[in-house]
């Protein structure tokens, strides 16, 4: 079974093996001290025992300053490290020195087309070489490295000679990235996609979609990405907010050890959920808008069921609202409150609606004079009005599909129009930049 892994920062006593960083060949030498004391500062997922074990430093060797700082240098090369600094002094005839570090952000590891394996024995032949894996990696560095190489081992010993590449990608089932593993040039289909909820396979919105996965290239990020634009939706739509769509399985019968199908069939687990009812919102640090007014825009009327897509459409009117009144930088939190019991959903909105905007000058590049004089006056903001973003963005529309409506039987040649609003909170401006390609 196939299970994402997740961002769960769990640290483990285990060292880092020699096989991520080599120690120091040391030799021996009279004009230099011998180390005494290796320590560590501000490591907060790893331990301090593993960051010393990074450095390749082990005491009773003779060390310079040299040795030192390359030990440092080996903590950045892995990657896990943003900024490394040591300190050290000679004491009772030996040096004492520490290494202060910042960590580096770390991403979850994904693994997209590798139906061999289970994302848990992905992950134990990677901790084999990097015993403190815990499902996430930084961006790139040394780290990366050896848990490519731990993947591609597990692959060779099974007698698959595959090119595997690690790319960052934006997460497909949350937020921020992912550190994506995959092999090159995989010929593997999807050869049907089935469900955990019978009535899923019955319906005909899915039914639609269908042919946009099966007969696909395998991949997990194309499955997943499915069932967050195709499949959620469906739930949602019908009050089901906490639904839970996978982890997909590759479920194959036969000889385990036998040659992998080009085509897969995967099967989805589905848990619905109760469906929620609507019981109310409650907005605060809203001023320019009244709360009459927010709860218009949500959509959402007590003792319904909550329709989730209607919901973030809902929070995307009230953006655009604000935007409309120039407060481009207005930020909505919500917090949501499920009672399973009642089944019902309530919402806490905390409200930020940062400063006014007016409208500053223009800045055009790629157009001809004449072509600017026309952008000119089909600008819909007068200098110093309130920025009304929803003007903005009609005027772009017309710009990218109706071009016509602005410059008239002027000819322009460009394909594409790159934009920018360049906001001056102190001010309260905002600068527009558009640039013709």
């Amino acid at each position: 079974m196939f299970r994402t892994l997740r961002a769960i920062l769990c640290l483990c006593p285990s060292l880092l093996l020699a096989a991520v960083v080599p120690t120091f060949a040391q030799t021996p030498d009279a004009a230099t001290p011998p180390l005494r004391e290796v320590h560590a500062e501000g490591a907060k997922i790893l331990t301090e025992a593993q960051v010393v074990s990074l450095t390749g430093l082990q005491p009773g060797l003779q060390v310079g300053k040299n040795n030192l700082q390359s030990a440092a240098d080996l903590l950045i090369q892995t990657g896990l490290f943003s900024k490394v600094n040591f300190s050290f002094q000679t004491r009772n005839g030996g040096v004492v020195v520490t290494y202060h570090v910042e960590e580096s952000p770390r991403i979850p590891v994904y693994f997209d087309n590798i139906p061999w394996y289970s994302d848990s024995e992905l992950g134990d032949a990677i901790r084999k070489t990097i015993p403190f894996f815990d499902g996430t990696l930084p961006e790139a560095g040394a780290a990366v490295e050896q848990a490519a190489a731990a993947v591609k081992d597990l692959l060779s010993s099974r007698g698959l000679q595959a090119s595997l590449a690690h790319t960052v990608l934006a997460n497909p089932i949350g937020e921020g990235n992912v550190q994506e593993f995959q092999i090159e040039g995989a010929a593997l289909q999807i050869s049907k996609l089935e469900f955990g909820d019978p009535a899923l396979n019955e319906s005909k919105a899915l039914q639609q979609h269908l042919s946009e996965i099966q007969g696909k290239a395998y991949s997990r990020m194309a499955i997943d990405l499915f069932l967050t634009e195709a499949v959620r939706s469906i739930y949602l739509q019908q009050g089901y907010l906490r639904v839970k769509l996978g982890p997909p399985e590759v479920r194959l019968t036969g000889n385990p050890n036998q040659k992998l199908p080009d085509r897969i069939p995967v099967y989805v687990p589905i848990v619905p959920g109760p469906v929620f009812r609507w019981k109310g919102v409650k907005w605060t640090g809203n001023s320019v808008i009244s709360e009459f007014t927010l709860t218009n825009l949500l959509g959402e009327k007590t003792g319904d069921v909550a329709n989730g897509m209607q919901l973030e459409e809902g929070w995307d009117r009230i953006r655009e609202e604000y935007g409309h009144l120039g407060y481009l930088e207005a930020k909505l939190d919500p917090v949501v409150t499920y009672d399973d019991h009642a089944q019902t959903v309530f919402y806490a909105v905390s409200v930020q609606e940062g400063v006014q905007f007016h409208f500053g000058k223009m800045v055009l590049t790629g157009l001809s004079l004449a072509g600017e004089r026309k952008l000119y006056a089909a600008w819909p903001i007068a200098t110093t009005n309130v920025f009304d973003k929803t003007k903005f963005e009609e005027l772009l529309l017309k710009l990218q599909s109706h071009h016509e409506q602005v410059f008239g039987e002027l000819p322009v040649h460009y394909e594409t129009v790159g934009h920018f609003l360049q906001t001056d909170p102190a001010k309260g401006t905002v600068d527009v930049l558009l640039d013709f390609k």
